[in-house]
């Protein structure tokens, strides 16, 4: 089957400045993608090349089986089928929320556009608005709206940067999985940037790791979390530590933290150097065995308590404990490692 959306060796510059380098990915009709990484790495870049803004110097964009994109063709932003939701909002001050979702419906009669205009302000729950002006709306309220506008044209590909940035942490928990519900009751596919970490995994199928100019990973949420790819990877999608170690066996590592000893297979040589990236969870404290440390500070969370550690090497860990026992700052505890999937990387062969 063909996929709805494909970017193969994609790469661009600004001003002989190369910002994408081989950029490559694809997703199918109704699966909602995030581009995510650091500010500069090109997210937003991507997003303009899929909607036509920019040309590729090389590569090309094909969208089910059009090419739309490459360094001898660019299909134009209006013949390309797609919506578009923007940071901020772009809603035109003098006209009314109708009038504003209706703009872009040309070529319809005006019974086809009052009935498009009430469908997609029913589908964005705001259905007694139509008549109000944005500076009457709340912020959230006109993100619903920048959403129906786009929407409204029934496209085959949403594509939405950094929609929700503006709105205050609450808001932008649950607009993010309201846009979520939305898109999948529509079966419509959609393509977002952000830099909130959390925003993507709550939102998509699929999220892309950029750096570089290069994706770096693209696959499910899961996939990113507990199969990361690279270290970096791991880095950006989890908060953790990389420690070094060798493989003692085919179950066991030899660490900072000791000799670490896992339920399965590693599946790496014995002999071979590794990296082990280990997460906050995957530590707990003690008053017996596990590596000696002092504890620098501690950080309530509710239900669990982040705390930082120095070791006795002079390496400083966090450990989040569950719980509501509270260790105080400066007491002598111990480290432990209880991850279940452990994540290694190894430039040895993997078993």
């Amino acid at each position: 089957m063909t996929a709805l959306l494909s970017i193969e060796g994609l790469k661009c510059a600004y001003q002989s400045q190369t910002v994408l380098d081989g950029v490559a990915l694809s997703m199918e009709q109704g699966e909602i993608a995030c581009l995510l990484g650091p500010s500069g790495c090109g997210k937003t870049t991507v997003l303009r090349a899929i909607a036509g803004f920019i040309s590729p110097l090389s590569g090309q964009i094909r969208l089910g089986e059009q090419v739309i994109s490459s360094a001898a063709q660019v299909v134009p932003p209006e013949k390309r089928g797609m919506g578009m939701v923007f940071q901020d909002y772009a809603l035109f001050p003098h006209l009314s929320i109708a009038d504003n979702i209706a703009f872009g419906l040309n070529g319809l009669a005006r019974a086809e556009k009052r009935r498009r205009v009430q469908e997609v302000l029913d589908l964005v729950e705001l259905p007694d608005l139509s008549r109000r002006y944005p500076h009457e709306l709340s912020g959230g309220q006109q993100q619903r709206v920048a959403l129906a506008r786009a929407l409204a044209p029934d496209p085959r590909l949403l594509l939405m940067d950094e929609p929700f940035s503006n709105l205050d942490t609450d808001l932008r928990r649950q607009l993010s999985q309201d846009v979520r519900d939305i898109l999948k009751r529509r079966g419509i596919a959609a393509i977002m940037v952000t830099h909130d970490q959390q925003e993507a995994f709550t939102i998509s199928d699929r999220i892309g790791i950029l750096s570089a100019g290069k994706v770096q990973q693209w696959g499910s949420p899961e996939d990113l979390y507990y199969r990361p790819a690279t270290p970096e990877v791991a880095s950006f999608v989890g908060k953790g530590e990389l420690f070094r170690g060798r493989i003692s066996a085919a179950q066991a590592v030899e660490t900072d933290l000791g000799l670490l000893e896992f339920a399965e297979p590693l599946g790496v040589d014995a002999g071979c150097d590794v990296q082990l990236f280990l997460r906050p969870g995957d530590l707990y404290l003690s008053h017996e065995g596990g590596v000696p440390g002092e504890i620098l500070s501690s950080e309530f969370q509710g239900s669990r308590i982040l705390y930082r550690v120095r070791l006795n090497s002079g390496r400083e860990v966090e450990v989040l404990e569950q719980g509501l026992h509270r260790y105080s700052q400066g007491e002598r505890l111990n480290v432990h490692v209880t991850a279940h999937r452990p994540i290694i990387f190894s430039s040895c062969p993997v078993n």
